[in-house]
């Protein structure tokens, strides 16, 4: 995954944009970026690895390496970025955030006809935002060559670009699936991914772009270069996990969300016999304390946060690529309040169980703590496919999915053409699911949301929400 933040400004920006950048540091953590453009300089451009210290630290000297009226920064957890380009269109800095599933594709069609080159990295690999690039500047202007980079691209890509006048132009991903937002101040105007950054900087909710839609900013003015689209599938995952609890996407809060969703899943277990026994509720911290909130609050259970992530030295929600190291840090963070957890039935809310490894050694901490039962409730329904808009669960296999193994486990192959049936709690093959995920991970027992559930909380239309990873329909 990964954010970015611009500004277009009438005084120096750089202050905004290093801050608000530093505000979406949660969504990514290999690298980050900042250019800028000054009057008298022109283009500037800084970036930094950021995997084993946060944004700020490398971005501290932003202040007297650079100078700008108009900046844009990014996190990334892909390629770094922004880049610096030259092209018949003239010099500008761009940025992207989304997923490019034909790069290879769009790489050989250019190759083949433009006589042109990339810069390769390691493996031959191609940095995205430099392919984006190359197909804009196909075109004879930004807008044109906006538009068929966003016909081209087979996943998602919403792109910032900083040109040589100072303008920024802002484009949302074809689909909508991930959020453009518009601030807008006196002296200027912002465009960033999650909302709460225009408005911690003192910038006022101008509006959302459309699915699609282009726009010019300046310091002075918004003005729509490409009309929004008709067909919107906005990320639905972004409330359930990987938004920030602050932010508003599509008039919708995360964290009120989060709460609603609690409260629904707290309504569906109400009849059950095991949830009489709980002593408390808990999350999964970070993501899943405000679903656990909701349901304490429904179902009338005491909320207790029964262990506590230790985060001064590992602050960020996302962690190394490897698996063993994610796995030796979720560890080394969580740390015991034995009073409410020797003797206790304790009910978790996790945000989503997508391969189940660290919720596994959750469990298993729990119980080593004294723990007298663990019952486990995830916030979203069984994750079925692997994303392929955005990669936010890193997945590169559908069988890394705890829930698709489980299918084949049960019925092979064959399995998997009874998706639905899994994935509903109340049919047979969807409580063979749940107790084997249970034996599996020693849960006492297991629930999802279902999907009307998680639409319901989320409060918009099922036909502008993208649920591919739930139930593969595009």
């Amino acid at each position: 995954m990964g954010g970015f933040f611009g500004v277009a400004s009438k005084n120096d920006c750089l202050s905004d944009v290093f801050f608000g950048t530093d505000y979406h540091s949660h969504l990514g953590t290999r690298s980050g970026g900042v250019a800028a453009y000054d009057g008298e300089i022109g283009l500037q451009r800084e970036i930094h690895n950021i995997s084993n210290s946060p944004f700020r630290t490398k971005f501290e000297k932003i202040f007297t390496d650079m100078n700008g009226t108009s900046a844009i920064g990014c996190i990334s957890d892909t390629d770094p970025q922004p880049l610096l380009i030259r092209s018949n269109l003239g010099n500008y800095a761009i940025c992207i955030v989304g997923v490019i599933n034909n790069k290879e594709e769009l790489i050989d069609r250019f190759l083949s006809f433009s006589g042109g080159h990339f810069n390769a990295m390691t493996s031959s690999n191609i940095n995205c935002t430099e392919l984006v690039a190359a197909l804009i500047n196909q075109k004879s202007d930004f807008t044109e060559g906006l538009r068929f980079a966003q016909k081209s691209i087979v996943g998602t890509a919403s792109i910032l670009v900083l040109k040589d006048n100072g303008n920024i132009i802002a484009a949302r991903d074809l689909y909508g699936r991930l959020p453009v937002i518009i601030g807008k101040r006196e002296d200027g105007y912002a465009v960033t991914f999650e909302s709460f950054a225009c408005q911690k900087l003192g910038y006022e909710y101008e509006r959302e772009l459309g699915p699609g839609e282009i726009v010019e900013i300046s310091p002075e003015s918004v003005v729509q270069l490409s009309p929004p689209g008709k067909k919107k599938r906005i990320c639905a995952f972004l409330w359930s996990y990987y938004g920030y609890p602050t932010s508003t996407y599509e008039g919708v809060n995360v964290e009120i969300m989060r709460n609603r969703n609690g409260a629904i899943m707290a309504r569906a277990d109400k009849d059950l016999e095991c949830t009489k026994e709980i002593d408390y509720v808990g999350g999964v911290p970070d993501s899943g304390t405000a679903h656990a909130i909701g349901y304490s609050n429904s179902a009338h259970i005491p909320f207790a946060r029964a262990f506590i992530k230790y985060t001064p030295t590992w602050a960020r929600s996302f962690t190394p690529t490897v698996q063993s190291e994610r796995n030796k840090i979720a560890k080394m963070k969580q740390v015991p309040v034995l009073d409410l957890i020797k003797d206790k039935n304790l009910l978790f809310v996790d945000d989503s169980i997508v391969r189940g490894t660290q919720l596994k050694e959750t469990v298993e901490f729990l119980y080593g703590n004294g723990a007298k039962s663990v019952h486990m409730r995830s916030a979203c329904p069984p994750i079925m496919f692997g994303c392929k808009y955005l990669n936010f669960s890193r997945s590169t296999s559908d069988m890394e999915l705890i829930a698709r193994r489980v299918i084949v486990e049960l019925e092979g192959e064959e399995g998997l053409k009874y998706i639905d049936e899994y994935s509903d709690g109340s049919t047979e093959r969807g409580k063979a699911l749940r107790e084997t995920i249970c034996k599996k991970f020693n849960f006492s027992s297991l629930e999802f949301q279902t999907l009307e559930g998680i639409i319901e909380a989320i409060g918009i239309d099922e036909c502008e929400l993208c649920t591919y990873c739930w139930n593969g329909k595009e």
